[in-house]
């Protein structure tokens, strides 16, 4: 169990701390809307439409969210409001605010670029692969022990582009029931995780 030093909490808690704070990474502006690198940000958005919520942002807020009832438990969501290599400077504020004091009750959803479009894996801590938001996720809590959802948007063909040109690019008509479909999936694996732990989670939403 990762914990939050005392330093680290400078920002109030609104409330109840939630039972679960799942952010979903991406780019914003409609330019970046449907992009590959937004499929953290899809995955928010369905469970909102879901459970009726809304999201919404103060004028300092770096990040927009909202808090949904799922049956007896409180899930927070939130979608940054920074470019993906800013994405720490949003998420740390939502876990102070939401009273977020395991990491490992902190689910990022990111695309990830290692795995084929429409796979979906669950993991906790591990290795980043160069992912940016990422990356500062870890510069901003000083840990990688949170819970990820990975959404696999494929690589693209060698030789013809680089990872980050690909992944900033809309996903080809043919790969689009696939993501929509892992999409579900991993707001499955979100509801899922409220009520289970990790390793039931793992088991169930990794197989291929």
């Amino acid at each position: 169990m990762v914990r939050l030093s005392s330093s680290k909490r400078s920002i109030k808690r609104r409330g109840t701390p939630a039972d679960l704070l799942v952010v979903g990474l991406g780019n914003p502006t409609d330019e970046y809307a449907q992009t590959r690198h937004n499929a953290g940000v899809w995955v928010i958005n369905e469970l909102v439409e879901r459970h009726g919520g809304r999201l919404s942002a103060g004028r300092r807020d770096r990040a927009e969210a909202a808090e949904l009832r799922v049956g007896d438990k409180r899930l927070a969501v939130g979608i940054p409001k920074t470019f993906m290599n800013n994405s720490g400077s949003a998420v740390a504020p939502l876990v102070r605010r939401y009273g977020i004091d395991d990491l490992s009750n902190l689910v990022v959803v990111h695309d990830e670029i290692d795995l084929p479009v429409g796979r979906m894996k669950v993991k906790i801590g591990g290795g980043l692969a160069g992912h940016n938001g990422l990356k500062s996720i870890r510069s901003h809590l000083h840990s990688v022990e949170f819970t990820r959802v990975r959404i696999g948007v494929g690589k693209p063909v060698p030789g013809t582009m680089k990872g980050r040109d690909y992944v900033l690019k809309r996903p080809k008509r043919s790969e689009r029931p696939e993501l929509e479909r892992v999409v579900g999936r991993a707001a499955d694996a979100v509801e899922f995780l409220l009520n289970n732990d990790l390793d039931t989670a793992m088991n169930l939403f990794n197989r291929s």
